[in-house]
């Protein structure tokens, strides 16, 4: 039988995704027991910029899409996000991972606060030609609110290091001089970073790596089981570093569908299919050699969240687990490297579970952390190499999982818990 909800817990689900992250700002104030005018200074993102932008169509069309842009805090710094192209942007979305953003950087340490930006399209069928026309009008009328000192962008769902050497050549026109600066995630050649591509995976492996340590895993030894959900950029990245370390990676999924090997999945192999095929739900298992060591079969989206594995990556989307599937989760940890993959009440169900959770806001810091190091080699124009950026990463993913863990253990509250709370305690304090 279901558990009777709250009336608050029922309110919080049935409402946006923005008051779902105010609901866990809420629990850390709470700890915290901080004063009502400090909660509502957080409550609010402190700017929100909407534009129309105009895009020339190839075929002679002109269409406009909406955009903003987000600040949610600069107590610590300029704000610090990415851009999204996606049919599902809003105000309400950005605000959330704004919101987010704020928190995350506290949490790991940075001088930033939070932002983030989209554009509310889908830009698959776009020509380089519109989607470079798309990026460039997005730069030209947000310059008033971005900037190195004000607020920093950085790729994100939809966008990719072309599109950031875009903005940051339209932005240097704007300002008339060339300032790599105000965007990160760009490309090698014109001002990027050594690790920024892939940084996000890198980071997550960094905590588990800890985590194992503080557990007392062996991978190896252990048989651990992992189920990663969403196989983009970062989702590849982890299940390629964690098939290294030498876990099982049983199942994987993409927006069309999941594989799944109850021996194991050949990681590469997966890889290589989804993209021959455009995507999980073309792969013929019956046809394709090289993707498992065993049977292969296909799953839904729904079943890989309720395998029974020791590890569940969830990087994909928002809202993936809520109160309606969380009972069902059997996995005995969850690495939430997409934001906000597990809504705030099921947080709850899953602490009655006693399901150990890695927070966002901790785990997915890899990529803003490199992008702070992009930051600020732009500014002095000097740059370092692969590896002094991998162990600048290691050592403050590391450090920040120390304290969020060892607070988590001394003060019996939950690790996002632990995670908010050290990170509110910085912006306050800051």
């Amino acid at each position: 039988m279901a558990t009777k909800k709250s009336k608050r817990e029922t309110s919080v689900e049935s409402s946006g995704i923005y008051h779902q992250a105010l609901d866990r700002l809420e629990r850390a104030a709470d700890h915290l027991d901080l004063p009502e005018d400090v909660r509502e200074r957080l409550r609010r993102p402190e700017q929100i910029v909407q534009r129309s932008i105009p895009v020339r169509m190839d075929d002679g069309s002109t269409r406009y899409f909406d955009a903003w842009r987000v600040r949610h805090n600069s107590y610590r710094g300029p704000g610090k996000g990415g851009i999204r192209y996606h049919p599902g942007v809003d105000a309400e979305v950005l605000k959330s991972l704004a919101f987010w953003m704020t928190i995350k950087c506290a949490v790991v340490g940075l001088p930033f606060g939070g932002g983030k930006g989209g554009v509310q399209v889908d830009t698959r069928a776009f020509s380089p030609r519109e989607k470079e026309e798309l990026s460039r009008g997005y730069a030209r009328l947000f310059s008033g609110a971005i900037g190195p000192d004000i607020d920093v962008p950085a790729p994100d769902m939809g966008t990719h290091g072309e599109v950031m050497g875009w903005m940051m050549d339209e932005y240097s026109q704007v300002v008339g001089k060339r300032t790599p600066a105000v965007i990160t995630g760009k490309p090698l050649e014109i001002g990027g970073s050594h690790v920024r591509n892939g940084a996000t995976g890198l980071g997550a492996h960094f905590c588990l790596e800890r985590l194992a340590e503080r557990k007392g895993w062996d991978p190896e030894e252990g048989g651990m089981t992992v189920a990663v959900q969403g196989l983009g950029a970062a989702g590849r990245r982890i299940a390629r570093l964690l098939a290294g370390a030498g876990y099982t990676i049983v199942a994987v999924s993409d927006s069309g569908g999941a594989l799944y090997c109850e021996k194991g999945l050949n990681v590469e192999g997966v890889i290589d299919a989804k993209k021959r095929a455009g995507g999980f739900e073309n792969v013929k298992v019956t046809k394709t050699k090289g993707l498992g060591r065993g049977r292969v079969r296909k799953l839904t989206n729904e079943t890989i969240l309720t395998l029974d594995v020791d590890l569940l990556v969830l990087a994909a989307v928002e809202n993936v687990i809520t109160d309606e599937n969380a009972m069902k989760v059997t996995a005995s940890t969850i690495v939430e490297i997409a934001n906000g993959g597990v809504s705030s009440t099921a947080d709850r169900q899953l602490e009655k579970q006693k399901t150990f959770i890695l927070p966002d806001v901790l785990v997915n810091a890899g990529g803003v952390a490199v992008s702070h190091l992009e930051w600020v080699q732009n500014r002095t124009g000097y740059y370092w190499d692969e590896e002094r950026i991998t162990n600048d990463l290691r050592d403050r993913m590391v450090r920040s999982f120390d304290e969020v863990y060892d607070r988590s253990i001394e003060e019996k509250i939950p690790m996002r818990v632990a995670a908010y709370v050290q990170g509110i305690e910085r912006i306050v304090d800051g």
